[in-house]
């Protein structure tokens, strides 16, 4: 089973930072982070779901230097985050496939990777309660938004709490 535990994700993008640092100093990339929230999660996914979104967003570029901002929102019942960039854009009738498995928009001489970042990052996501959707249209830029459950059980099920402290935090702030 995969560890779930307090995660500060303040550090995580932190330590994405640490391992993008060459491609976001090549690109001259400004993100900008507002503070963000302990999660329940597991640290080496988070960790990859991040990395693929900035990383993306510091890709599908065109000239541009890159603008990257984080932010997030929340409910009684979960954590909403929010990647936005200034890049290509997608148009809208791509929303679901970006998603799937090996589905690439691009030629991959104009634009490198396999076409698995996002469907790990849907996958990410699910693992932690959640879901991944994208706001775009085609040369405006994209936010990613995906969500972190407050209330996580095991996936093979039982009635415990994942991070029964965060949990018990989010049941009693319920109405």
């Amino acid at each position: 089973a995969v560890e779930h535990t307090v995660i500060d994700l303040t550090r995580i993008i932190k330590k994405t930072m640490v391992t993008l640092k060459s491609v976001i100093d090549e690109s001259q990339a400004k993100i900008k982070v507002s503070f963000l929230p302990k999660v329940c999660g597991n640290e080496s996914q988070l960790l990859q779901l991040f990395q693929n979104l900035i990383s993306n967003a510091i890709k599908y570029r065109d000239n541009l230097v890159p603008e990257i901002e984080i932010t997030y929102s929340e409910t009684p019942v979960q954590w909403q985050f929010c990647v936005q960039d200034n890049g290509i854009g997608i148009d809208a009738k791509y929303y679901d496939k970006i998603f799937i498995i090996f589905q690439r928009l691009h030629n991959k001489k104009d634009y490198t990777g396999t076409g698995i970042g996002l469907a790990i990052c849907k996958k990410i996501d699910e693992l932690h309660g959640g879901r991944i959707w994208v706001e775009s249209s085609k040369g405006n830029g994209s936010k990613f938004y995906f969500t972190i459950s407050k209330l996580q059980t095991p996936a093979a099920g039982g009635a415990e709490m994942l991070c029964p402290a965060l949990a018990e935090n989010a049941i009693n702030q319920l109405p």
